[in-house]
């Protein structure tokens, strides 16, 4: 029996969930209902405080994924919005709302593809989506955690398309095949306070945290990598707090970020932080501190059966054949490629985290189209199945 889903009505029903990270605002029993009218078998996977979501139809190989998150941004000044960011009003040809590119117009999308596929008869595989509620934030409780527990218990996802807004100008002009690795820092030098006519009877923290700041971005960390601009270390804070202009202070801070390409890891590039941060430390009568997070490795998914299949369901769609990218910065994408090769293929990320964050109803239909066109496709031909 078909089910006609209208990926717009779904979209709208999801906007209006308030879903803040790390809030669900009921976003999760919204998709829920969709899915199992659909047939799919879905399962409930909280973590911590947050909703996540796997849904799958079918029990044999191969399993295609469709990754996302219901969680938004805050809306910011809802006043300076042309309509109430959780309305999700349809103005001039565009859904408007907090979440409309980002991500819940590709989620509803991709739910209304598979309804369209399916009323056709059950692929001859496996259709599966992974849901998080905690994208937009630290991003420890969702994909992350239920990547983790999908591979211990042995789930296999073959291939997977994450619904992030990668196109750039119009809808599918890029699909996004790897990202950056991002490592954040932050840098502590503890000295000892004192009066600036007394320098010997100090420890200014100041001079070695501003020191050691510039050794680390003296450093050349590549060339880049492939397609992979080079990799770029930015120091994003220096505080010292002293509002004395004849005190020593006793405590120096710093904060930086590295976005780096695959010639790199996380872990060696923390460790090249470590060691610079001891030497810094030699001959000073003080301490100096290092915390580093690596919130994501990066990886490349290359360019083969899977992406050309991506591509040519776009191209199918619209008309144009997508560049295949790796800008921009961090994305789930980043854990799902522990279990599979991933894409990432979605509406125009122009208003994203905006205020009138906006997609065209057309955009939304015709990404629709596309997510049917590749559901098609990868279960009509073998090739993409072994692609990794």
């Amino acid at each position: 029996m078909e089910i006609a889903l209208d990926p717009i009505d779904l979209a709208r029903d999801l906007i209006r969930c308030p879903s803040v990270t790390p809030a669900d605002g009921g976003a999760m029993a919204v998709l829920r209902a969709a899915l199992e009218r659909l047939g799919f078998v879905c399962r409930s996977m909280p973590f911590g405080d947050i909703e996540n979501l796997y849904a799958r139809l079918g029990t044999s190989g191969p399993n295609l994924c469709f990754a996302g998150h219901t969680d938004v941004v805050p809306p910011g000044e809802t006043g300076a919005w042309s309509h109430p960011p959780f309305d999700a009003a349809i103005d001039a040809g565009a859904l408007v709302g907090r979440g409309a590119a980002d991500m819940k117009g590709a989620i509803a999308a991709f739910v209304a593809a598979a309804g369209r596929v399916l009323a056709g008869g059950p692929p001859a595989g496996s259709l599966s989506l992974l849901i998080t509620g905690d994208e937009e934030g630290l991003a420890e409780h969702g994909t992350k955690a239920v990547v983790a527990a999908l591979a211990r218990e042995g789930e296999r996802l073959d291939h997977c398309v994450v619904g992030e807004p990668t196109s750039a100008a119009v809808l599918g002009d890029m699909i996004k095949i790897g990202r950056r690795g991002s490592l954040g820092a932050s840098v502590t030098v503890e000295g000892v306070q004192g009066h600036v006519a007394y320098p010997d009877r100090a420890a200014n923290p100041i001079p070695v945290l501003v020191r050691l700041l510039a050794r680390l971005q003296d450093r050349v960390l590549d060339q880049g990598y492939q397609a992979f601009q080079p990799s770029n270390l930015e120091i994003t804070s220096i505080d010292v707090g002293n509002a004395a202009s004849n005190v020593i202070p006793a405590r120096a801070e710093a904060r930086l970020n590295i976005r780096f390409n695959p010639t790199h890891t996380g872990a060696a590039l923390a460790a090249w932080l470590r060691e610079a941060a001891a030497r810094a430390e030699t001959g000073f009568r003080g301490r100096v501190m290092l915390q580093t997070r690596i919130s994501g490795e990066a990886f490349l998914t290359p360019p083969g059966a899977f992406t050309d299949l991506a591509a040519a369901a776009v191209q199918a769609v619209t008309g144009r054949r997508p560049e295949l990218s790796v800008t921009g910065g961090t994305s789930d994408a980043r854990f799902i490629r522990a279990l599979c090769p991933v894409v990432e293929l979605g509406l125009v990320g122009a208003t994203m985290h905006q205020v009138n964050e906006r997609a065209p109803v057309a955009d939304i239909h015709a990404l629709s189209a596309i997510y049917e066109r590749l559901i098609q496709d990868y279960f009509a031909a073998p090739a993409p199945r072994g692609d990794q």
